[in-house]
C-alpha cells in the first residue's frame, strides 16, 4: 500500500462536500432582508460561509441591531429549512471518500455548522458512520480559531504534521494554518481561489475529480 503523507483528512462541509453555497448566500440576504437591514452582495454573505452562524449573520448585516441577531437568525433557519430538500453532495464525493476510507486515512468534518446541522445533513446525505469523527462551531471555537483541528489531533493522538485540513474558504485554510497543519484548498466553493495563495494551501483543486485525485496521489 502507498505511504501515506498524512493520517487524518479533516474536511469542512458547506460548499466542500455539499453543494450548497448559493442557497446558502440566498438565505443569507433574505434573513437581512426580513430585519430591514442592508442586503450583503453575494459577495459579502458569500465570505461569511464556514464561520459559525451567529457570526456569521453579524458580520454580513453589521447595520443589525444586537437585539435583533436571534429574529435574523431564526428567519436565516426558516429560509435554509425551506430549501432543505434542494442541498446536495458535490458529484463525486462519495466515491472519493470511499476510495480515501480503502486507503487507509481517518476521515473528520470540521464545519462552522451547528451539530445539529451537521448530523442533519450526514444524514441526509447517507454518510452516517463514514466520518471518524467530526466537530462543530456551536461545540467548540469557531474558524479560524484552530480549536477544532486541536481537539481532533488529541482525539487520535496525532501531531499536526499528520493532519491535512480541505476546505473552500480562507476561513478553513487560515485555521489550518493557526493550528500548523497542512491543507488544500479547493475552488469551487464560497470564496475565490485567488485569495488562498497567502496561505499557503498545498494544492488547489478546482473540481471534486481534481480534489480526488490530489489526495489519492498526494495526501
Amino acid at each position: 500500500m502507498q505511504k501515506r503523507n498524512f493520517d487524518l483528512l479533516a474536511f469542512d462541509w458547506d460548499g466542500t462536500l455539499f453543494d450548497s453555497t448559493k442557497i446558502i448566500v440566498r438565505c443569507i440576504q433574505a434573513a437581512v432582508r426580513d430585519v430591514g437591514g442592508t442586503v450583503p452582495t453575494d459577495e459579502a454573505a458569500s465570505y461569511v460561509i464556514g464561520l459559525g452562524l451567529a457570526k456569521a449573520l453579524a458580520h454580513a448585516a453589521p447595520d443589525v441591531p444586537h437585539d435583533k441577531h436571534p429574529e435574523l437568525g431564526a428567519r436565516y433557519r426558516h429560509h435554509y429549512a425551506a430549501h432543505y430538500d434542494d442541498l446536495v453532495l458535490f458529484d463525486g464525493v462519495l466515491p472519493m471518500l470511499d476510495a480515501l476510507k480503502q486507503r487507509g486515512f481517518l476521515l473528520a468534518v470540521a464545519t462552522g455548522k451547528s451539530r445539529l446541522g451537521l448530523d442533519e445533513a450526514l444524514q441526509s446525505a447517507q454518510l452516517k458512520g463514514v466520518f471518524d469523527a467530526s466537530r462543530t462551531a456551536d461545540e467548540t471555537a469557531g474558524k479560524p480559531h484552530p480549536r477544532m483541528l486541536h481537539e481532533l489531533m488529541a482525539q487520535f493522538g496525532l501531531p499536526a504534521g499528520r493532519v491535512l485540513m480541505v476546505g473552500d474558504t480562507t476561513h478553513d485554510l487560515q485555521m489550518a494554518l493557526n493550528a500548523a497543519c497542512a491543507s488544500v484548498g479547493v475552488g469551487y466553493g464560497a470564496h475565490e481561489s485567488q485569495a488562498f495563495a497567502a496561505l499557503r494551501p498545498r494544492f488547489v483543486a478546482h473540481s471534486v475529480a481534481q480534489l480526488s485525485e490530489w489526495l489519492l496521489a498526494s495526501a
